[in-house]
């Protein structure tokens, strides 16, 4: 079961880029928990794929010298919904279907992916503890950074500062 939940259902073991393909099968997920349940969906979602998917790396890198190996993406998952919340959340507000601001979708992707592979100041000091916890860190730092620049992508793009 940890293997399951760890390499979300198996996506882990694509190649090349299994945290690229890990954060793009986050998405179709993310846009039916929205659509069906709320932007909450999501948010609960996000919570409870951190707490699972860190059980899962406990369990997954047990009895391995690697401490994040790639096939787990439960981490890419946990941390991507986190960067799509204010676009879900805004379309709530706003009354519209989430793809109806799909050019805040693939910002959220990009710019998770950005944040993910760059690991900036405490993104990267999340992924040096060396530990189940830091792997599932980094990428909810990682989704927090990529929505903090969503929301400000956003304010520029609906406020008229460009």
């Amino acid at each position: 079961m940890s293997r399951l939940i760890a390499t979300f259902f198996y996506v882990g073991y694509l190649r090349p880029a299994s945290g690229t393909w890990g954060s793009a099968a986050a998405l179709p997920v993310a846009w039916a928990l929205h659509f069906y349940l709320g932007s909450w969906a999501v948010a609960l979602g996000a919570v409870v794929a951190f707490l699972i998917g860190w059980w899962a790396t406990i369990h997954d890198t047990a009895d391995s010298e690697d401490h994040d190996p790639s096939h787990i993406v439960i981490d890419e998952v946990a941390g991507q919904w986190i960067a799509v919340l204010p676009v879900v959340y805004g379309a709530d507000m706003m009354g519209v279907l989430s793809l109806d601001l799909y050019p805040g979708w693939i910002a959220a992707f990009l710019l998770f992916r950005l944040f993910d592979v760059w690991k900036p100041g405490p993104i990267g000091a999340a992924d040096r503890r060396g530990d189940p916890l830091g792997v599932m860190l980094d990428d909810v730092i990682a989704g927090v950074f990529a929505a903090v620049v969503v929301i400000a992508l956003a304010a520029v793009a609906h406020l008229g500062f460009m």
